[in-house]
């Protein structure tokens, strides 16, 4: 996925439109389309970060690396921002899900993804009610708006779905446990020998 988003620079520019582009788990901006082959002004992998939605700006979402990297974001509309986090959850799940062995052992990775699955349960609430209204507007469904919130609900359930997917995999692989007297198991029970001294009389 590739497109414009404001990118906040600092207080004295404030928010700046750049060129974003989500391919093979990295999202890279540019100063602009035109400007892309002049190589990009910054990049963050997928994994590192966690998505963070702003509770009261419909449009705008944080991309953190904890301790490193700070993006904050704004798209044109809600509806453009949905789309990104549900490229960038996407993008998240099937880098996750590939490289699952290394990240097994990490115990950081099953609370980025119960923060994952929160996310996409707000977004769902959101979008199901994007359905509703589309479905009972007056005059009748708008087709357009209803084709695109139903699209985005299936790519956002699809997401969720593989999130959870990991969450329990992850779950699984971390989870051990010791059964009573596992660790005589399979071994013979061994019988003090009485030795005595035998003396000829």
């Amino acid at each position: 996925m590739e497109g414009v988003l404001w990118k906040w620079t600092n207080y004295w520019s404030g928010w700046q439109t750049r060129w974003f582009i989500l391919d093979n788990g990295v999202l890279a901006y540019y100063k602009s389309q035109e400007e892309v082959n002049q190589g990009c002004k910054g990049s963050m992998k997928v994994t590192a970060c966690e998505i963070i939605v702003n509770p009261v700006d419909s449009t705008r979402m944080d991309l953190v690396i904890p301790g490193e990297q700070h993006i904050y974001l704004r798209a044109a509309t809600s509806q453009e921002r949905q789309q990104w986090l549900v490229a960038l959850g996407s993008a998240k799940a099937c880098v996750t899900t590939r490289n699952r062995k290394d990240s097994d052992s990490n115990p950081d990775t099953l609370k980025s993804k119960k923060s994952e699955l929160r996310l996409y349960c707000d977004l769902l609430m959101q979008q199901v009610h994007m359905v509703k209204t589309a479905v009972t507007q007056e005059g009748g469904p708008e087709v357009q708006k209803l084709d695109e919130a139903t699209s985005l609900l299936g790519a956002t359930c699809d997401t969720f779905i593989r999130t959870l997917e990991d969450c329990m995999k992850i779950s699984n692989a971390n989870f051990t446990y010791e059964l009573p007297h596992q660790h005589v198991t399979g071994m013979k029970p061994t019988v003090p020998i009485m030795r005595t001294n035998s003396v000829d009389k």
